[in-house]
């Protein structure tokens, strides 16, 4: 199963992220979304599971989620200062914020950060991520580096 993880995309679907996605069964989106219209879109990629990002006030979305896909356990949150100590049973954090990339294994447990979509940080380029889970393993997991593109509205 391939899965697509998305962050800090603040009011802007790239045409560069549907070619990035596709495939995809499942995309985790970290939160910033800022429109309504950003989670449709993506929801047309494929089912989404999303959380709240500190620009997202006027969404309905849970501040945090955790959900098992695959057979593998995630806990989703924006904030990394949110994240707090994952129970036991939490195989991957994913988080954004900082729209810096990030993956690291810490004891058990591997913490995600697909950085921005729209606004990257740190010189790193916009991306997000994809992921393979098989027999409820966390196979692989791929940066995905997106040309950068016009917005026009910032």
């Amino acid at each position: 199963m391939k899965i697509g993880i998305v962050s800090d995309l603040h009011r802007h679907v790239p045409e560069s992220l549907h070619e990035a996605l596709r495939g995809c069964e499942r995309i985790i989106c970290a939160g910033d979304v800022e429109r309504e219209s950003v989670l449709w879109e993506l929801q047309t990629i494929a089912p989404i599971t999303a959380v709240s990002g500190n620009n997202d006030w006027s969404l309905d979305l849970p501040f945090s989620v955790t959900t098992t896909i695959g057979g593998v356990t995630f806990f989703i949150v924006h904030r990394p200062e949110d994240i707090g100590i994952p129970a036991d049973n939490v195989d991957v954090v994913v988080h954004g914020h900082t729209h810096i990339p990030r993956d690291q294994t810490i004891g058990n447990v591997r913490y995600l950060n697909p950085g921005s979509t729209s606004r990257p940080r740190g010189g790193s380029a916009p991306s997000c991520m994809t992921a393979l889970i098989a027999n409820g393993k966390l196979l692989e997991v791929g940066l995905v580096e997106l040309p950068e593109e016009s917005h026009g509205w910032w």
